[in-house]
């Protein structure tokens, strides 16, 4: 009688201990999500890039002030058509979810994005870290971080050349 008192007391303590549920996860539909999401800004298949989405979704890029997706959509394809290629490390990417304390689920991508100008031909390699918050497997909201100061030196060191190139073409007309 003894044996079965004590089973029943460490049955009933292990069905009172509170499991804390999973929160992190290293496959999800969301982080397939991201994966297709950034296989289509490398291919510019920006129909496929927008459908990852919700209409309200805003997004922070280096800035506190979200913008809307389509107008970060713009900016990307602005920066881009500066470079004959570009694209991010497979070998240096890290991706998990993440649900937070109030269940928002969270997906986190760390890679590698590098690129080379058409004007130069010049590599800029960068480090990115990305956290998209989806519901309803859709980005509702998006956080990036990289350091665009060697985009924007390579940026001010072609244009200090074209005015260098005008200027010495201006003096042989004189």
């Amino acid at each position: 009688m003894k044996k079965l008192l004590l089973f029943g007391f460490i049955f009933s303590l292990l069905l009172a201990c509170n499991r804390e549920p999973e929160r992190y996860f290293s496959e999800s539909p969301e982080i397939e999500s991201l994966k297709l999401r950034i296989k289509a800004y490398e291919a510019q298949d920006w129909d496929s890039w927008k459908t990852q989405f919700v209409d309200t979704a805003k997004v922070f890029h280096n800035k506190n002030i979200g913008i809307s997706y389509l107008e970060s959509m713009k900016n990307h394809q602005d920066m881009i058509a500066n470079f004959s290629s570009y694209g991010f490390s497979d070998e240096k990417t890290v991706l998990e979810m993440v649900i937070d304390k109030d269940g928002k689920k969270w997906v986190n991508y760390w890679s590698v994005w590098s690129g080379k100008l058409k004007a130069n031909g010049k590599e800029l390699v960068i480090p990115v870290h990305l956290t998209s918050q989806f519901v309803d497997g859709k980005v509702v909201k998006e956080y990036g971080y990289y350091d665009t100061a060697s985009i924007t030196a390579a940026f001010i060191e072609i244009e200090a050349g074209e005015m260098e190139k005008k200027a010495a073409e201006e003096s042989l007309k004189q």
